[in-house]
C-alpha cells in the first residue's frame, strides 16, 4: 500500500495543506449545500456534527498514510475554498483515485483546476504514480469538463453503481496515465 506523507503544495493562487480538525466548519459549508453535493455518493449534511465526524475519519486515514487529503486555501486571504484528495492507492499498480469539492461561490474561477493540477503533478512526480483515476456521476458535466481539461479520458460507465437516498445513479470512470500527461503539450491543463 502506498503510504502518503502529509505535505503542503503551492500554486500561483492556492495553498494545498493537510486537513485539520478546525476545517470541519468550512467544509460543512460545502457538504451541507444540496447543489454542491448533488453528485456525491452521500446526501448533503444537516449538522456540523456530521462534518466533524467526517473530518475525524479523514484525519485518521491521512494519519495512517492511506489518503492524501488537502484543504484548498486562497493564498492571499487563507480562505478555505474546498478540498481535494488522492485515495484508494494501489502500490503495486502505482495508481490512486482523485476527488475534490469546492464551495459553490468559487465555481467557475479555475481554482479546482489549479488545485487538481498540483495534486496530479505531486502524484506523478513525487509519488511516481502510473495512473490516476476518477469516478464521477456522468450527469456532473462540470466535473467531467474539469477532468477532460486535465487530460483525463472517459474510459467507461458502470450502470446503477450508487444509491443515495432513493436515487440510483451511474458512474463514469476517467483515467489519466503518466505518459499521457507527459505527452500533453497543452500548458492550459496546468
Amino acid at each position: 500500500m502506498t503510504t502518503f506523507e502529509p505535505v503542503t503544495l503551492s500554486t500561483t493562487r492556492l495553498i494545498l495543506r493537510p486537513l485539520r480538525h478546525e476545517d470541519a466548519q468550512e467544509l460543512f459549508a460545502i457538504w451541507s449545500d444540496p447543489e454542491a453535493m448533488r453528485y456525491f455518493p452521500f446526501r448533503a449534511m444537516t449538522s456540523l456534527d456530521q462534518a466533524t465526524d467526517r473530518v475525524s475519519r479523514k484525519l485518521k486515514t491521512s494519519a495512517d498514510g492511506e489518503d492524501f487529503i488537502c484543504v484548498v486555501e486562497l493564498r492571499t486571504t487563507r480562505e478555505v475554498l474546498g478540498d481535494c484528495a488522492l485515495f484508494n492507492a494501489n502500490e503495486q499498480c502505482r495508481r490512486a483515485e482523485i476527488g475534490f469539492s469546492l464551495k459553490r461561490k468559487h465555481w467557475g474561477n479555475g481554482f479546482m483546476r489549479e488545485a487538481a493540477s498540483a495534486l496530479i503533478e505531486h502524484g506523478f512526480g513525487t509519488l511516481n504514480f502510473h495512473r490516476i483515476e476518477a469516478d464521477i456521476d456522468p450527469r456532473n458535466s462540470a466535473s467531467a469538463r474539469l477532468l477532460e481539461r486535465l487530460g483525463f479520458i472517459r474510459e467507461g460507465l458502470l450502470r446503477d453503481r450508487w444509491i443515495v437516498g432513493d436515487e440510483v445513479s451511474d458512474s463514469a470512470l476517467y483515467g489519466l496515465l503518466e505518459r499521457d500527461r507527459v505527452a500533453n503539450t497543452d500548458t492550459n491543463w496546468r
